[in-house]
């Protein structure tokens, strides 16, 4: 029995590889996991009742499409952040997790040549895995760009030959960045947004941690293109109350974009898509109307800032993350920094490389570890301790 050597090359899910790296390994100290970015703040009390009043709805297919009532919830949020206005029934996309989109998309939307030849779906290196495997499941050719100190974090698509660039048919870009909490300028996204519009491809924005900031909200892919005037169909933009509202179990996110791009997404969602439970697109509905809860969540995070910033600020090389709830932490290797911390401590985190590609013989993130700041404020500050005497000392 034959299987689609396509699939061959897939990178390797993180967490099965730390699991690997670290069995049989005892703890050397109570257990502080700061591997995953799974919230753990409390998510909003009044989620149970919200379920229970909408409890019937289970008894009912969901629509595709997302209620009228959810799509008019996520426009009129997208308004309020981002200033730009969009179609609830045209130009959203109610997702089960902006994984499904982000993955769906690509699926969608990459055509199977571009600019003559296979076409390229671009991506940082460090990465979110699910970028790589759509451009595998299309047929398309995944480029890793460097996402590194040199490049500012993000990847450098004007650096790209334009030659590369005919060829390009999708770009994901996250910010703010996994792993390094950078956010995007509004004069990065006006040069990635230029480039789009000169050489005919797609901006996928992955903005799933655009509401964890430490002053200023996150420029936002759509509002500068709208500001510029660009092609609607030019940005998607994905986002998820995930992080923003701690409900990552909820599995509910959206994509935005041009009325052509959602239309393609919705055709396929007919057939290969999981809408969302009625009660728990009420849930959403709910939460996209309300930015209360978010503030709270957002002072939660602000204080492990403050946290980090205490603990780690002298170490050489430490840049405090300006958005997102992951610390980036210099090392000399990130495998053997998370074998001896684990060894010695009983605080697990993750080796930078296993987000990334090698690439010309390197790989981003070999010499770092990503840490998650999700866990309560007391533990936060414990694991980072233990950290910097176990690593730093």
């Amino acid at each position: 029995m034959g299987f689609p050597e396509r699939f061959s090359n897939l990178p390797e899910y993180a967490f099965p590889r730390l699991r690997r790296l670290l069995d049989g390994i005892a703890p050397g100290g109570p257990e502080i996991l700061m591997t995953i970015g799974e919230p753990q703040h409390a998510f909003p009390a009044w989620v149970g009742d919200e379920i229970a009043a909408t409890v019937a709805g289970f008894g009912r297919y969901p629509p595709n499409d997302g209620t009228h009532a959810l799509q008019n919830a996520i426009t009129a949020w997208i308004s309020r952040r981002y200033g730009v206005n969009v179609s609830a029934d045209r130009q959203i996309l109610p997702l089960n997790g902006t994984r499904e989109g982000l993955f769906n998309a690509c699926l969608a939307l990459c055509p199977e040549t571009k600019g003559g030849g296979r076409p390229i779906v671009l991506m940082p290196n460090p990465f979110y895995q699910v970028y790589a495997v759509a451009a595998l499941a299309v047929g398309a050719e995944p480029m890793y760009l460097p996402a590194t100190p040199e490049t500012g974090d993000l990847p450098d698509l004007a650096a790209l030959p334009p030659d590369v660039l005919d060829r390009v048919a999708i770009a994901y870009i996250c910010s703010p960045a996994n792993p390094q909490g950078t956010v995007a300028t509004r004069a990065y996204w006006e040069t990635v947004i230029g480039l789009a519009g000169k050489h005919d491809l797609r901006i996928f924005s992955d903005e799933c941690y655009s509401e964890i900031y430490r002053d200023t909200p996150p420029v936002g892919a759509l509002s500068v293109a709208d500001a510029m005037g660009a092609d609607p169909d030019r940005v998607l933009l994905f986002n998820s109350l995930s992080k923003r509202s701690n409900m990552p179990g909820l599995r509910s996110g959206f994509v935005a974009g041009g009325a052509e791009s959602i239309a393609r997404m919705k055709t396929l969602r007919a057939y290969a898509g999981a809408p969302l439970p009625l009660p728990l697109q009420a849930v959403a509905t709910r939460a996209w109307a309300d930015e209360t809860h978010v503030e709270d969540n957002r002072a939660l995070y602000r204080a492990k800032y403050a946290i980090a910033d205490a603990v780690l600020g002298d170490i050489p090389g430490f840049a405090p993350p300006e958005a997102g709830f992951f610390l980036w932490l210099p090392v000399a290797d990130g495998e053997q920094a998370a074998v001896r911390l684990w060894q010695e401590t009983g605080v697990m985190v993750l080796p930078g490389a296993y987000l990334a590609r090698e690439t010309g013989g390197l790989t981003p993130g070999q010499d770092r570890i990503r840490v998650a700041m999700v866990a309560p404020a007391d533990d936060v500050r414990a694991g980072l301790e233990r950290l910097k005497a176990c690593l730093y000392g």
